[in-house]
């Protein structure tokens, strides 16, 4: 499983055209990925702020959703609305939520030079404290 939180803030006045890209996404993911759990969109309390929550089958899942066609077509336009993205790996709490613990994996052997790039550059990182919870 791999789960993390994404945050974002938007440029000022770029609110709807984040919220048509988020709509896109959102579709295009459900409809053309089968290793998504979760991959939904929220507005933040403060101006400008949004969250999405990305649930996969495991890493590579997740890494399969950076690399398809559909992010790659929309990541020119969010590069020009998005201020600021933190990406945060959360974990599920056993009995309080349906998902499994987050775990990381390497690439699978012959991926592609951008698997091989994502899969480092969003490696999964599952918290010390994690494991004693788990």
């Amino acid at each position: 499983m791999a789960t993390l939180l994404a945050h974002i803030t938007v440029k000022p006045g770029c609110e709807d055209a984040f919220e048509q890209i988020a709509r896109t996404l959102y579709e295009r993911t459900h409809a053309d990925e089968t290793d998504v759990r979760r991959y939904e969109y929220w507005r933040g309390a403060d101006p400008q702020t949004y969250y999405t929550l990305l649930s996969f089958d495991d890493h590579r899942a997740f890494i399969v959703h950076q690399v398809s066609d559909h992010h790659e077509e929309a990541s020119p336009a969010i590069g020009q609305v998005v201020e600021n993205i933190h990406l945060e790996w959360v974990d599920p709490i056993v009995g309080a939520s349906p998902l499994v613990p987050t775990d990381m994996q390497p690439a699978p052997e012959g991926a592609s030079d951008l698997a091989v790039t994502y899969t480092d550059r969003y490696a999964a990182s599952v918290a010390d404290w994690w494991l004693a919870q788990r």
